[in-house]
């Protein structure tokens, strides 16, 4: 059995790393198939994004519907325990926007908007 120090231990082996976060905050606003996480998250390789999939799905906090199709078509959401995450990830998402705001005079600058995203 595996031992934790403290509770956000627990908390950041599930979501911890640098994109389950981000992945998770695209499945808020929507499904999503595995190609437009991919553009949505343009500094991910394809090997990393289904590895972080895989262990959502995993833990649980993400469903991997498959459609019986040719071709196939995978769809990725948020399970009922997944949207438990949703008032952590709108805080890690406000407490973001504020520090980009007090760090960049321009957030335009930094900030690439997801409509750009979805266009490419």
């Amino acid at each position: 059995m595996k031992k934790y120090n403290i509770p956000v231990e627990a908390a950041l082996e599930v979501i911890g790393g640098k994109w389950k976060v981000v992945i998770l905050c695209h499945l808020i606003k929507d499904k999503r198939r595995t190609g437009e996480l991919k553009r949505l998250m343009p500094g991910i390789t394809q090997k990393m994004l289904t590895q972080q999939l895989r262990e959502l799905e995993e833990d649980g906090v993400i469903l991997r519907e498959v459609y019986n199709q040719v071709p196939p078509r995978v769809e990725y959401s948020l399970t009922e325990y997944g949207w438990s995450l949703k008032g952590i990830l709108d805080s890690l998402c406000a407490w973001g926007e504020q520090h980009i705001e007090k760090t960049y005079p321009n957030k335009e600058e930094v900030l690439i908007q997801t409509e750009e995203l979805e266009q490419v």
